[in-house]
């Protein structure tokens, strides 16, 4: 079954830190780009981070720079978003996707995101 499943989120105070990971099954997530979005309830879906196919490139949205981290892990076909100095606006249900942009990758939603995740629910609060 081709998918992508998401864990790693939870209930965590203000200031914590939780690693979020999205695996691949039935293909290899060495052959894309990965994104890690966010819906908040009431918003639309923002890009948070992106990790581009070959070079492994990052691109972070300006509200997490210095905070989350974007890795990949071919060898467990596996993508990891590493969040640091949590935030209460951080609080949303986080998802990953594939993003099918040959060189680099793109933080807006769109069309080359074809495969997406259930996602999982951050909690950030005291």
């Amino acid at each position: 079954q081709v998918q992508l499943v998401e864990s790693g989120g939870g209930l965590v105070q203000p200031g914590g830190s939780l690693r979020l990971s999205c695996a691949a099954s039935g293909f290899t997530l060495a052959g894309y780009a990965i994104g890690w979005f966010r819906q908040a309830p009431g918003r639309e879906r923002e890009g948070v981070a992106c990790i581009t196919r070959i070079s492994s490139s990052t691109v972070y949205a300006e509200s997490v720079k210095g905070r989350f981290a974007i890795s990949r892990d071919n060898a467990k076909n596996t993508v990891y978003l590493q969040m640091n100095s949590l935030k209460p606006e951080d609080t949303a249900v986080y998802y990953c996707a594939t993003d099918q942009t040959s060189y680099g990758c793109a933080l807006r939603v769109g069309p080359q995101n074809d495969r997406w995740g259930q996602g999982t629910q951050v909690t950030v609060s005291s």
